[in-house]
C-alpha cells in the first residue's frame, strides 16, 4: 500500500453537519413511521475468512498484535478479547489471559481462562451501542428531532430560581450528544457524601434527580465529557418508547440482528458469573478506601461496575449497563459501518447514520456521542494510522471500538483492566494496575492491527 503516512492536523473532517429536518410535536403520537430502505441490495453480513491475506492484513503482522498482548498477561495484565473486521470479514478473533484471576486481594489458584465468548461490561461504550444506535434508530423514524428542546420530552427539566447557571430552558438533545449541556462530569447519585441533595439509589427518584442537577457551565461554552448527559438521552429514549432501555434496545435492535450475548443485567437473564470478565477485586471500594451506603465489597463479575448505573439506576442507563461480547460487538461495528443495515435488517438510515458522526462545530474530536479521529490529540485511541473518518469510544472498565470507513474496518478490544489492585491506593483510587499496560492503554494494540493491515 505504499509507504505508511502518519496523519496530520490539516487533513481534519471538514463536513459539515447536516441540519436535521423539521418533525412535528405530534410525531411523538403517530404510528410508528418506516425507515426508508437506502438500497435494495442486501447489507454485508460477517464471514470467517480461513486467511488474514484474504482481507488484506499480513498473518505474521497479527501474530505481532498477539505477542503484544500475550507478553503482557505474563507480566500480569489481567486479560483480553479482540476481534477485527474488514470489508465484511472477521480477520480475527481471539481470547487472551484470564476472565477471572483475584477474588478479593487473593490471587486465584487456577485462574479462569478468557474464552471468545465471555461477555464484557461495556462501560461508556453502552452509550453507542445502546443509546446512540437507539436515537439514531429513532431520528431515522422520526420520532425525535435533534434540535428539540429537552423540555419536549422531559417538562421538568427547566431552569430554577435558585439556579446559579441557567440554561435548562433552551438546551437541545443535539448540545446533549455534543457534550455541550453544561453537566458536570459525575455527580456520583450514589455516594450521599458526593451527591447531597442528589443522593439516590432507588431509579425512579434518580430520574428526578437528572433533571434537577445543577448546570456547572454555561451550555455551548465548551465540551465536557459527562455521564449525566447520557443519563438524560436514555430516560429520553424511555419516554418516546414507553419502554425500559433495555426493553428496547434488546427487542428492537439486538433481536433483528441475531445477538444473544448483548444485554442488561445479564445475571438476571439467564447468564452465569462465569460467563462474564470480572472487573473490580472488593466491589467499588477501590481495595477498600471508598465507602458509601450499601457499597457492594466483593469481587463484581457479571454486574455492571459502573457506581450510577449499578445503585441508582437498577443496573440500566443510557451511560453504562451493557455487557456484550466480540463477536456480537462485530456484528453492531459492521451495521455502523454499513450505514444503519445488517443483512436484511436496517436499524436505521445512511443519512442518520453519517449525521452522528460529523464534527461538533466547537471540537472536532467529537460527534453526536461519538468520539472522532479529529485531531493528533486523539492518537492515544486511534493510534497515528487511522484514517480521518474513524471514530469509536472506549469504556472505563477498558474496551475500545474503532471504525474506520475509509479502510470499512472495525476493531473491538475487550479488556477486564480494572481485575487488578490500585497502583497506588493512598495517593489515587481510579488508577489500576492494568491501566498502566499498553494493552490497557489501546492506542499500542489498535496501532499493531492497522500495521498488519498497512504493512506488508
Amino acid at each position: 500500500m505504499g509507504k505508511l503516512k502518519r496523519k496530520t492536523i490539516g487533513s481534519l473532517l471538514t463536513i459539515a453537519m447536516i441540519a436535521p429536518a423539521a418533525v412535528p410535536a405530534q410525531a411523538l403520537n403517530t404510528p410508528p413511521h418506516t425507515i426508508q430502505a437506502q438500497a435494495h441490495q442486501k447489507a454485508s453480513t460477517l464471514k470467517q475468512v480461513k486467511r488474514p491475506e484474504e482481507a488484506g492484513f499480513s498473518s505474521f503482522g497479527l501474530k505481532k498484535v498477539d505477542k503484544l498482548i500475550q507478553d503482557e498477561i505474563i507480566q500480569g495484565f489481567p486479560g483480553a478479547a479482540l476481534i477485527v473486521i474488514k470489508d465484511g470479514k472477521i480477520v480475527k478473533n481471539e481470547a487472551y489471559g484470564y476472565k477471572k484471576k483475584y477474588t478479593g486481594l487473593a490471587l486465584l489458584e487456577r485462574p479462569e481462562k478468557m474464552k471468545r465468548d465471555t461477555l464484557f461490561d461495556l462501560a461508556s461504550n453502552t452509550k453507542m451501542y445502546a443509546a446512540n444506535f437507539a436515537l439514531q434508530r429513532l431520528v431515522s423514524e422520526g420520532k425525535i428531532n435533534l434540535e428539540d428542546k429537552i423540555q419536549t420530552y422531559i417538562p421538568e427539566f427547566r431552569d430554577q430560581e435558585t439556579d446559579v447557571i441557567k440554561g435548562k430552558n433552551t438546551l437541545r438533545i443535539i448540545d446533549v450528544l455534543h457534550h455541550t449541556a453544561g453537566f458536570p462530569p459525575d455527580p456520583q447519585y450514589h455516594n450521599p457524601n458526593v451527591s447531597k441533595n442528589l443522593f439516590s439509589q432507588d431509579r425512579d427518584l434518580t430520574i428526578k434527580m437528572i433533571s434537577r442537577t445543577p448546570l456547572t457551565y454555561q451550555p455551548g461554552t465548551k465540551n465536557i465529557y459527562s455521564d449525566v448527559d447520557y443519563m438524560l438521552l436514555g430516560t429520553i429514549i424511555e419516554k418516546v418508547t414507553g419502554k425500559q432501555l433495555d426493553e428496547y434496545v434488546e427487542k428492537h435492535l439486538y433481536k433483528p440482528l441475531g445477538l444473544k450475548n448483548t444485554v442488561f443485567n445479564p445475571l438476571l437473564k439467564g447468564f452465569k458469573p462465569k460467563d462474564a470478565a470480572a472487573t473490580e477485586l472488593m466491589g467499588n471500594t477501590r481495595d477498600g478506601v471508598i465507602d458509601f451506603p450499601n457499597i457492594r465489597k466483593y469481587t463484581l463479575q457479571g454486574e455492571v461496575h459502573d457506581e450510577k448505573a449499578f445503585y441508582s439506576m437498577g443496573g440500566v442507563s443510557g451511560h453504562a449497563g451493557l455487557f456484550s461480547n466480540t463477536r456480537d460487538m462485530a456484528v453492531l461495528l459492521q451495521t455502523m459501518l454499513n450505514g444503519g443495515s445488517y443483512g436484511n435488517q436496517q436499524l436505521f438510515s445512511q443519512k442518520t447514520a453519517k449525521e452522528f458522526v460529523q464534527p461538533s462545530p466547537m471540537n472536532p474530536t467529537y460527534g453526536l456521542g461519538w468520539r472522532l479521529n479529529g485531531n493528533e490529540s486523539m492518537e492515544w485511541m486511534f493510534g497515528p494510522y487511522a484514517s480521518d473518518t474513524a471514530f469509536g469510544h472506549t469504556g472505563w472498565t477498558g474496551t475500545v471500538t474503532i471504525l474506520d470507513p475509509k479502510y470499512n474496518l472495525g476493531i473491538v478490544l475487550l479488556t477486564n483492566k480494572k481485575h487488578s489492585p490500585l497502583a497506588d491506593p493512598a495517593s489515587d483510587s481510579n488508577t489500576f494496575q492494568g491501566d498502566q499496560f499498553q494493552t490497557g492503554k489501546y492506542g499500542s494494540v489498535v496501532t499493531a492491527v492497522y500495521e498488519a493491515m498497512l504493512k506488508k
